[in-house]
């Protein structure tokens, strides 16, 4: 059987206003998921630094737990399971009243899953550093508090950008994901062409191109950002 090649599905309504739509939808859960994993990331980056035991045990807790667990198991957990275990009310405004809880759920799974690799990417980076910045923070009079504010964080916030490049490629590959709980992202989209048209290969094809350009595009933005704020003699030029 002969194969009916047919690209001008791609160009005409309403399959182009699919793609459109699975592509802004793409970067609505990317770039929210991406700002939560910073947040979060960070935060318990930092608390598996610090002295005291207690942060550093819960740190390595939310670590272990969020990066030991498939993406896919988290988002129907919170997507499915959620719902049904908390108290009847929040579950059923969860399941019935909550704008958009397809978008939200993906946002949230993807953002925590992600911020459990940006917390070890925070941590590499603030022990990079070494004992010696520590040391002449305390000397100098900062507290703790500023010490990171001031000199640990922004320096290893210069450290870790290349490995955040990743992890952000990462979030927009794994936000295809959110397709599993009834989001139509990009290949949510490209899958609904599919089935609508039988032009699977052409629908397919459009959305990974769109993702090379994207990812493209993200990787040389970063890659400008990481020689404007290189500091020489501590992060290489590229």
């Amino acid at each position: 059987m002969t194969y009916r090649w047919d690209w001008s599905v791609l160009v005409s309504e309403p399959y182009l206003g699919w793609l459109l739509a699975g592509l802004g939808w793409t970067l609505l859960v990317a770039g929210a998921a991406w700002v939560l994993a910073l947040l979060v990331g960070v935060t318990v980056g930092v608390l598996r630094t610090l002295p005291g035991r207690g942060p550093r045990l819960i740190g390595t807790a939310y670590v272990e737990t969020f990066r030991n667990v498939p993406l896919l198991l988290q988002l129907f957990v919170w997507y499915f399971v959620l719902p049904e275990v908390l108290p009847a009310p929040i579950g059923n405004w969860i399941k019935r009243d909550l704008p958009l809880p397809e978008y939200w759920t993906a946002v949230i799974g993807l953002g925590l899953f992600t911020a459990a690799r940006v917390a070890e990417q925070t941590r590499a980076g603030i022990q990079a550093i070494g004992r010696g910045q520590t040391m002449a923070a305390a000397a100098s009079g900062l507290t703790l508090v500023q010490s990171y504010r001031y000199i640990l964080l922004p320096i290893a916030a210069r450290n870790v950008l290349p490995p955040l490049t990743s992890e952000f490629l990462n979030v927009v590959k794994n936000s295809s994901l959110a397709l599993t709980i009834g989001l139509l992202e990009l290949t949510g989209q490209s899958r609904q062409i599919e089935s609508a048209t039988f032009h699977g290969i052409e629908a397919f094809t459009a959305a990974t191109l769109t993702y090379v350009v994207l990812t493209t595009a993200v990787i040389a933005a970063l890659r400008a950002v990481e020689r404007f704020v290189a500091i020489p003699g501590l992060m290489g030029r590229t």
